[in-house]
């Protein structure tokens, strides 16, 4: 027996022998071709997440935007070139209020020097009734506050024309560009038709209201105003017809706005009048002389407010029935 004979057989799985090339890795093992040992359901799970990932990363394209190609939202870009917005609108009733009130302390100072010589003038109406010049008051800083009081009041009138303005100066944005020009005679026309108001309270009211008032004293009762109270009195009237004096530039201002004619004013005169005592029982004290001293002269200044209305308002085409009068006074009242 030769020596090649003798040698054993060789093991066909023995690594020694193998000469060709790997076996490829069995598919049950779940072992990926590229050998990293990788679990083949790991692999598709991971492919998976990336898929999705480059879903989400894709871009979509941007919404359009209702406002515009900038994508701006706020509420600016909806507005009108005259209107405003609730903040602006605060922020400027902040300043004309400040702004006010600074003129307002301006006249104060000025007038605190001559409140003596104002209260003298105040009271002269009652002193003319009682022939006498006295007034009583019983709080020991009363005389004081009353000079202050009074000097307030005199640096309200003398300031008036730049607090109407810087009131119509708030109204302002809700007017015409060709209105806005206005204001400064309006502010002058406030500012006169508020003092106007006060002088005929105060030369034509006081002298029949407080000789109406002196006439029930008796050897009993004797009248000697406080001081207090009197500059009380005096004062509310005086503001109230001041304020009644505006109500003539109040209906041309609604008139030019369109919001009332001088039809419809003529058609609700009689329920004007009712409201002209009304008024007069709410802004003067509770007796009837004096509300009928104010009723009269109200009743008087929306006549002159009806003419205002038919010169500077608005014209309306007439209504060609009685229907159509209606509907245009339904649509006034709303």
């Amino acid at each position: 027996m030769s020596e090649h004979d003798k040698r054993p057989p060789t093991d066909p799985d023995s690594p020694e022998e193998t000469t060709g090339a790997e076996e490829p890795t069995p598919a049950a093992e779940g072992v990926t071709p590229n050998g990293a040992g990788v679990p083949e359901d790991e692999v598709q799970n991971d492919a998976s997440e990336a898929a999705a990932a480059g879903a989400d990363d894709e871009p979509q394209g941007e919404p359009e935007d209702e406002h515009g190609e900038e994508g701006d939202t706020g509420e600016e870009e909806d507005l009108a070139p005259g209107e405003m917005t609730l903040s602006e609108h605060l922020l400027e009733l902040r300043s004309c209020l400040v702004r006010s009130f600074i003129a307002l302390m301006v006249g104060f100072v000025g007038c605190y020097p001559f409140s003596k010589d104002l209260f003298g003038i105040l009271m002269e109406p009652m002193t003319r009734v009682l022939d006498e010049s006295s007034f009583i008051y019983t709080y020991p800083p009363e005389a004081f506050f009353t000079y202050l009081k009074v000097s307030l009041v005199g640096g309200f009138f003398a300031a008036s024309p730049y607090i109407f303005y810087q009131v119509w100066r708030f109204v302002a944005p809700g007017l015409y560009e060709q209105e806005r020009k206005w204001l400064i005679p309006i502010a002058v026309v406030s500012a006169a038709c508020f003092t106007a108001g006060a002088l005929f309270g105060y030369f034509v009211v006081f002298p029949f209201g407080f000789e109406f008032f002196a006439s029930f004293a008796t050897e009993d009762i004797v009248f000697t105003p406080k001081l207090s109270e009197y500059l009380g009195f005096s004062l509310k009237l005086l503001f109230a017809f001041g304020f009644v004096f505006e109500l003539p530039l109040f209906i041309f201002f609604l008139a030019r706005l369109g919001l009332v004619t001088a039809q419809g004013l003529r058609r609700k005169q009689k329920y004007a009048i009712i409201l002209s005592f009304v008024a007069s029982a709410i802004l003067t004290p509770p007796d009837v002389f004096t509300q009928t001293l104010m009723a009269g002269p109200l009743i008087l200044l929306y006549e002159v407010g009806i003419w205002v209305a038919h010169l500077f308002g608005k014209k309306r085409p007439e209504p060609e029935s009685e229907d159509d009068a209606e509907d245009e006074d339904d649509a006034e009242t709303a």
